[in-house]
């Protein structure tokens, strides 16, 4: 193996391994959650009903709003609202982060709803929030037009996009605190909510967290995390008759075959008498065939051209897996702060390729 530079813009395969996987699920994804590689799929990237695991994508909101320790008034639309419920009742006044625990762990439509008023001002309001963070993400095969997943006929998603959403998601310690949770116990209840992801609780031990789904038309739905040795990876199965061993049996295939390996480090390198600079560390997930055909090419910009010295393709063989451009000198902490902030929002996200 040899090594250079450098800082991930984005990852350009979609090569999968030729895994030994049959799934029960019509459309599948296995991805990488740090790097977006996907390692398996099964019609990844059809648009198809997606059921309740909407609900990771009104949590994620919900969370970022900073609105979390807020009462919420819960209106008749909500209490009212058919399907799943966490049994809200009119007028009752409940902490929003209680509504995102309702949401996730019981699956509750009417906290959907009552989030959804809350947060957007409007049900219409919160779904436009819904697309912008959508189109934000890279989730090009995706329409929300309600925050609990009931069916629609522009309401819909693909198990690719739905593996961006909580891969993103995971990156925020809040939802990976409340997805996690077996179980939660509002102020306002005399009892506990209880955790519907079978993952979590029972089946897989290395699950981390996860949203269950289900309606008629869109049959069983179900997105989960596992991690394992510093590997996390993202699992969604779409209309999965038997999606909890669908999951095992794609993470555990996952693991066994692969390793995430760093590809770079962070800081000032050296390279023909010249320095430049890495902005951050890159780690790839890799089989161990792969590793052993692992190279990288630097690639040198003219020296007039802005302040990019060049950049760096990570090939495994002749195929290029992630480039990574490098910088000529370190630049000033408060625009390296802005760059570092920008990328751990987004890296594992939007800079993948669809």
């Amino acid at each position: 193996m040899t090594f250079t530079l450098l800082f991930p813009i984005f990852t350009i395969d979609r090569v999968q391994a030729n895994p030994n996987i049959s799934v029960s699920a019509e459309r599948a994804v296995l991805m990488d959650a740090e790097s977006g590689r996907v390692l398996y799929e099964k019609n990844a990237y059809d648009p198809t009903l997606i059921a309740s695991t909407t609900k990771i994508m009104t949590a994620i909101i919900a969370i970022e709003s900073g609105k979390m320790e807020e009462k919420v008034k819960v209106s008749k639309r909500a209490v009212y609202t058919e399907g799943s419920s966490i049994y809200l009742t009119e007028d009752e006044k409940i902490p929003l982060k209680d509504l995102v625990y309702g949401l996730m762990l019981r699956s509750g439509n009417d906290s959907a709803i009552a989030i959804a008023e809350h947060v957007g001002g409007s049900v219409e309001g919160f779904v436009q929030l819904m697309n912008e963070k959508a189109d934000w993400l890279g989730m090009n095969h995706s329409n929300f037009e309600n925050p609990h997943g009931l069916d629609g006929e522009t309401h819909y998603s693909s198990a690719y996009d739905l593996g961006l959403l909580m891969a993103y998601s995971m990156k925020n310690e809040t939802f990976r605190e409340v997805t996690g949770s077996e179980m939660y116990r509002s102020e306002n209840r005399d009892y506990a909510w209880m955790n519907k992801n079978k993952m979590l609780t029972q089946y897989y031990d290395p699950t981390t967290g996860g949203k269950t789904g289900f309606t008629k038309a869109a049959g069983r739905t179900l997105v989960t995390s596992a991690e394992k040795e510093g590997m996390e990876l993202i699992a969604v199965t779409l209309n999965a008759p038997d999606d909890w061993n669908d999951h095992t049996q794609m993470y555990e295939w996952g693991f066994k075959n692969f390793e995430t390996v760093k590809l770079q480090s962070e800081g000032v390198v050296e390279a023909n008498g010249q320095t430049y600079y890495v902005p951050r560390d890159i780690y790839y997930p890799l089989t161990m065939t792969e590793q052993e055909d692992l190279s990288a090419t630097f690639y040198r910009y003219d020296q007039n051209q802005s302040d990019l010295a060049g950049v760096t393709y990570f090939m495994v063989g002749k195929t290029p897996v992630v480039e990574a451009p490098v910088w000529k000198e370190r630049p000033s902490q408060s625009f390296l702060s802005e760059v570092k902030s920008f990328f751990s929002r987004m890296v594992g996200v939007a800079p993948w390729s669809t």
